[in-house]
């Protein structure tokens, strides 16, 4: 998983954490059940804070993109967005 994060850019840094990784899922670059980096490993880093990371992982998981399981991690999710999931469902 590669993340780049432009300070100059008009998104904030917990924005461009959430595209990035919601983008490589959808793209497949990130595949499902792919186990994401620690809160505190990835903002390590990427320089960022704790805070800013878990802000983009709430994000994406209320988004339906990832699903945290306990202390066993953060992984990629089966399903498509939350969304999506309504739409079937539906």
């Amino acid at each position: 998983m590669t993340l780049k994060i432009h300070i100059d850019a008009s998104a904030p840094p917990y924005e461009q954490v959430r595209a990035q990784i919601s983008e490589q899922a959808r793209s497949g670059v990130l595949p499902v059940g792919h186990r994401l980096p620690t809160v505190r490993g990835l903002a390590e880093s990427l320089g960022l804070a704790a805070n800013t990371v878990a802000k983009a992982y709430r994000a994406l998981e209320a988004d339906g993109v990832i699903e945290t399981r306990g202390r066993n991690g953060t992984f990629v999710a089966a399903a498509g967005s939350a969304a999506e999931r309504e739409a079937a469902a539906a």
